[in-house]
């Protein structure tokens, strides 16, 4: 019962990573054309239609990654279906930190121009 449970759970997460790729890129089609109809520069609202299916695609696969931890870890925890988890995990990766060096220019790990430069913890000090 609880696996089976699990396995639901999973397959909603699954659900929701697909859904929230899908309703990003409806909703960056829609502001596009929104954006087309007011007479805006059409090189500015491909680059930002870009940005925002890229950043739809990003969240997906953060949540897609949390669906395969589950299947894997609570449904079968095998060796074979960790390593299948491992190369998955590394592919979404590796997709995950193109797609960010390609929308904003910058690895991952490395600080946003847009943040403050100190952090939650030296700033409630």
């Amino acid at each position: 019962m609880i696996l089976e449970m699990i396995e639901e759970v999973g397959i909603i997460i699954d659900a929701v990573g697909v859904g929230v790729m899908v309703l990003g890129l409806l909703w960056g089609l829609l502001l596009a054309g929104k954006d087309l109809v007011s007479g805006k520069n059409q090189k500015l609202i491909y680059s930002q239609t870009r940005h925002r299916f890229g950043r739809s695609i990003v969240i997906g696969l953060e949540i897609l990654v949390a669906s395969d931890i589950i299947h894997t870890v609570g449904v079968e925890p095998t060796l074979q279906n960790a390593t299948v988890l491992a190369i998955l995990i590394l592919v979404r990766t590796f997709i995950n930190w193109t797609l960010i060096l390609d929308l904003e220019e910058r690895w991952p790990w490395q600080k946003n121009a847009d943040e403050p430069s100190g952090s939650a913890v030296e700033v409630a000090a």
